[in-house]
């Protein structure tokens, strides 16, 4: 075999590599374009269901504030107790609905066209928002324990009478604080982190970016 016929072989050998590799590229990229098409549409048949969900807890939270309004009107402010713990349950309650409607208007604003990273920025804005709306909502627990309370309880009844309503009382505001300090994204897996944010809210969002991470493992395991 002469030097000559050396070297065409060597050149159609890679010319058959530059083929294939070639030929892989493109498999890999029709590949990876079709998982970002399907997790997308995973993800954003996710977020819309979610949205649809905390758009029916707005329309019954704004139900629940005027229940509890009229409680207090209607209670004209005679029981302090009974109207200030059903003031303070609303309070949290307005405060609870205008962050969901940020949530929804966050939602709808995603441009799934957009580049997958910003996508999960988007979604890491509703975890955080959804962990610190989380943390203001468990502030009003203690106000639950204080609605049936009156002057007459307090002032006239035994001290075994109203001991018991103020230790459970004291022991929901310890609970309380312990909680607002607690609930935070670096304990994202820790078991009672899990069990409190088990609910469909946070399930959805948690299946939502974990769809988008499917094709940044994908890209890894390709480079």
């Amino acid at each position: 075999m002469t030097d000559e016929e050396l070297k065409n072989i060597w050149k159609e050998y890679d010319h058959k590599l530059e083929e294939a590799k070639l030929l892989n590229l493109q498999s890999w990229a029709l590949n990876l374009r079709s998982l970002e098409m399907m997790q997308t549409e995973k993800t954003k048949s996710k977020l819309n269901a979610l949205a649809r969900f905390k758009i029916f807890a707005v329309v019954l939270g704004v139900l629940y504030v005027l229940l509890l309004g009229l409680l207090v009107v209607a209670n004209h402010f005679r029981n302090i107790y009974f109207s200030v713990s059903i003031s303070m349950i609303m309070l949290f309650t307005i405060i609870s609905i205008i962050t969901y409607i940020y949530h929804i208007v966050l939602i709808h604003k995603i441009n799934y066209s957009e580049s997958i990273t910003q996508t999960q920025e988007r979604i890491t804005i509703l975890q955080t928002s959804t962990v610190n709306i989380m943390r203001i909502i468990w502030l009003q627990l203690p106000f639950h324990t204080t609605w049936f309370w009156s002057n007459r309880m307090i002032n006239f009844n035994s001290w075994q009478g109203w001991l018991i309503p103020f230790v459970i009382t004291f022991l929901f505001v310890l609970a309380t604080i312990w909680l607002y300090r607690n609930i935070d994204l670096k304990n994202i897996n820790k078991k009672w982190f899990k069990i409190l944010f088990s609910s469909t809210e946070w399930t959805s969002l948690e299946k939502a970016k974990n769809f988008l991470s499917e094709i940044d493992d994908f890209k890894k395991e390709i480079a």
